[in-house]
């Protein structure tokens, strides 16, 4: 048995994650969340968190993924990276791996951490022009870091649409929601989105274990 995100036990899931020093991960984290701080200083709305987030919140997100078998998997605000070393360590030798993050200092962190992957500094405006240029018609798999309660419903309208467009039929996309923002009027408007937009939508309990609480959104098209 192992701890689901949550804290509670639940039998053990088919996925792992990248074993680092103690040393090195404090090191990082405390560079991060410096970082975070600062870009979120400067525009609160577009970065949309203080701190990146837990390794429990990172394991609930991509739990739904079928990362192993995918083709294309697409990160969208990546931030410093704090889910993109889960979802590397779980690809197929074959996955083609993109992020999208329009923070340009988040981008030459995450170009330096990783400068095998693919990192573009653009919007998800972008994605269907990006995939067209690397002859890609359709991704396997999104896992979404963007601040969905920041944007007003025709923002929200906009990038779910691009991203049911670009996702496969049974595709699979993950996003999150901090737990102190889910009665925003903007919250509650994303999540009723989310059925418009998705056959299938899942909501995971609160993953108390991230600063702060959030809860998880697993769709399927």
């Amino acid at each position: 048995m192992v701890e689901r995100a949550d804290g509670s036990p639940e039998a053990k899931r088919s996925f792992t994650f990248k074993a680092e020093g103690v040393s090195r991960m404090s090191q990082q984290r405390f560079a991060d969340i410096a970082n975070f701080l600062i870009e979120f200083s400067k525009a609160p709305k577009k970065v949309g968190a203080v701190a990146p987030s837990s390794p429990y919140l990172s394991r609930e997100l991509i739990f739904g993924h079928e990362l192993q078998n995918a083709n294309v998997v697409l990160e969208y605000g990546p931030g410093t990276g704090a889910f993109t070393q889960d979802i590397l360590t779980n690809l197929g030798d074959q996955t083609k791996f993109i992020a999208f993050e329009v923070n340009p200092q988040m981008t030459r962190i995450l170009r330096k951490r990783y400068p095998t992957m693919l990192v573009y500094e653009e919007s998800v405006d972008e994605v269907p022009k990006v995939l067209a240029d690397l002859n890609i018609s359709k991704v396997d798999c999104i896992v979404s870091s963007l601040p969905w309660a920041s944007f007003d419903r025709d923002t929200q309208d906009r990038i779910l649409g691009i991203t049911r467009s670009v996702l496969k039929d049974g595709g699979s996309f993950s996003t999150f929601a901090y737990f102190h923002g889910l009665a925003l009027p903007s919250a509650q408007a994303f999540r009723r989105a989310l059925s418009t937009y998705f056959s299938d939508v899942s909501i995971s309990d609160i993953i108390w274990r991230n600063v702060p609480p959030a809860l998880v959104y697993n769709c399927r098209k």
